[in-house]
C-alpha cells in the first residue's frame, strides 16, 4: 500500500453538510475514501480526454431490435472495429428491447469515435459510453526490483 499524506481543506460549512449527506447515502464509511474517489474521478476525466490516452470503456446500447437491420449494423460496426473490442454482453430485456454491452480498449480518439458511431446508429434509443483509465486508477506498488 502507498504511504498516505493528511491534509487540512477549509469548506464552507453548508457544502460540508450537503457532502457528508451525500456521502452517508452513497454508503461511504468516512469522508477520506469519498474525497479519495472523487480525486481519481476528476483526473481519469482529464486522463481519458487526451486523444492518444489508453482507456478501457463500456458501451451501454438499449435498442429494438426489431429495428430493420439493426442488429446486422451494430454487429458489422464491431467487426470492423474488433481490435478495439474486448468483449460484448447482449440481453434480451423483453420481447422488443435488447441490452448490449460493449467492452473497449484503446486510445481515447478511437475509442470516443466507436462509442459515438454505436450510439448514434439509427434505431439505438439509448446510448452511453463511459471511458475509465487504468493507469490512474492503479495503485503503485513498492518492490526492491525494476521493471523493464
Amino acid at each position: 500500500m502507498a504511504e498516505l499524506s493528511r491534509i487540512g481543506i477549509s469548506l464552507d460549512s453548508d457544502l460540508l453538510d450537503r457532502f457528508d449527506r451525500f456521502i452517508a447515502d452513497q454508503g461511504y464509511e468516512n469522508r477520506s475514501e469519498a474525497f479519495r474517489d472523487l480525486i481519481r474521478d476528476r483526473l481519469i476525466d482529464s486522463t481519458v480526454s487526451a486523444r492518444n490516452a489508453p482507456v478501457v470503456a463500456t458501451v451501454t446500447l438499449i435498442y429494438d431490435h426489431h429495428t430493420r437491420l439493426l442488429p446486422d449494423k451494430l454487429t458489422g460496426i464491431q467487426h470492423e472495429n474488433h481490435d478495439l473490442i474486448i468483449s460484448t454482453l447482449h440481453a434480451h430485456l423483453d420481447r422488443e428491447n435488447c441490452l448490449e454491452v460493449i467492452l473497449l480498449r484503446g486510445k481515447s480518439r478511437d475509442v470516443q469515435r466507436l462509442g459515438d458511431r454505436l450510439i448514434s446508429t439509427k434505431g439505438v434509443r439509448h446510448g452511453r459510453l463511459v471511458m475509465s483509465s487504468p493507469e490512474v486508477v492503479s495503485t503503485p506498488h513498492h518492490h526492491p526490483h525494476r521493471h523493464p
